[in-house]
């Protein structure tokens, strides 16, 4: 038996439990979630370390799963756009049953190697890809399929899974196994295993966009705003890395589309959006090089 799907010895009366103690049985178990992605971090940086030459070429991020998985690789990739203009057509999401099972389990979908494949190759995968299949059993049969089509396409090909020594692993060229062991609920890999998976996501994710220099120190000066929350959140980026008041931020902003990073060099630089725009493009992106350009 699988650990994912093995009995909780800890909690054999669950349902007998007073509420607060019920609840701690959750709380107390989503906890170990976070140490089990952080014994996984040496293959988490390889993974990131592996990624991010090949999208800095135009590769994409392709996530692959099923159910919980699958929603789970979708929510990382649509929230690269407004964290990182990451474009949306650079992070795809492939999903066991379609988009329809977003919101209804489609019976069967997850067994369906071949539509894993095929669902892959439709989306032309090129060596530049990175294709990161997700699967709390770690034996999926479409995340299975979907990392075969990833490697014959000769894209990198990242597996995480929450069993040790899992076909998922193996099929990948990087493996990361988050060994969550047995949930409170018996089998329900949507508690700590969901969890291990989306702290995961989030992290690799993340760590490559800081390589892309779509972080500055530690300020997200990539951000697109798309709300007004998110214009507010780029006048305090721009004031708090180079000091300026909120009206020099926001007339800077205006003048190069609210592009925090641009915004940044031209204060800091002094120079208009034209030149603060060439200065970034000279060093990829990178601020802290075009401050020293």
């Amino acid at each position: 038996m699988l650990n994912t799907e093995k009995p909780d010895s800890r909690h054999p009366e669950l349902d007998l439990y007073p509420t607060e103690q019920l609840v701690a049985a959750f709380t107390e178990d989503q906890v170990l979630a976070a140490r089990v992605v952080d014994a996984a971090r040496a293959a988490l940086a390889r993974a990131v370390d592996a990624a991010a030459p090949r999208l800095a070429r135009g590769g994409r991020l392709i996530y692959a799963g099923a159910g919980t998985s699958g929603r789970l690789g979708l929510l990382d990739s649509v929230e690269l756009w407004p964290t990182f203009s990451w474009p949306n057509e650079r992070a795809v999401a492939l999903l066991a049953g379609g988009r329809n099972a977003l919101y209804v389990a489609v019976e069967g979908a997850e067994d369906d190697r071949a539509q894993g494949a095929a669902d892959l190759r439709g989306v032309a995968p090129t060596a530049n890809d990175v294709v990161i299949g997700v699967a709390a059993s770690g034996r999926t049969p479409y995340v299975l399929g979907a990392l075969e089509a990833a490697r014959a396409a000769g894209a990198l090909t990242i597996g995480i899974a929450n069993n040790p020594d899992s076909p998922v692993a193996a099929a990948a060229e990087i493996g990361v196994t988050l060994d969550t062991g047995s949930e409170v609920i018996s089998g329900s890999t949507r508690l700590k295993a969901g969890t291990a998976q989306k702290i995961a996501l989030n992290t690799l994710s993340s760590a490559i966009m800081v390589r892309l220099h779509k972080v500055y120190g530690n300020l997200m000066v990539d951000v697109m705003p798309t709300n007004e929350k998110l214009f507010r959140r780029a006048i305090a980026l721009t004031v708090r890395a180079t000091g300026a008041s909120d009206e020099q931020a926001r007339a800077a902003l205006e003048q190069c589309r609210y592009r925090v990073k641009v915004a940044i060099v031209m204060l800091r630089r002094r120079l208009d959006a034209a030149g603060a725009e060439a200065a970034l493009a000279a060093v990829q992106g990178n601020v802290r090089a075009a401050l020293k350009a």
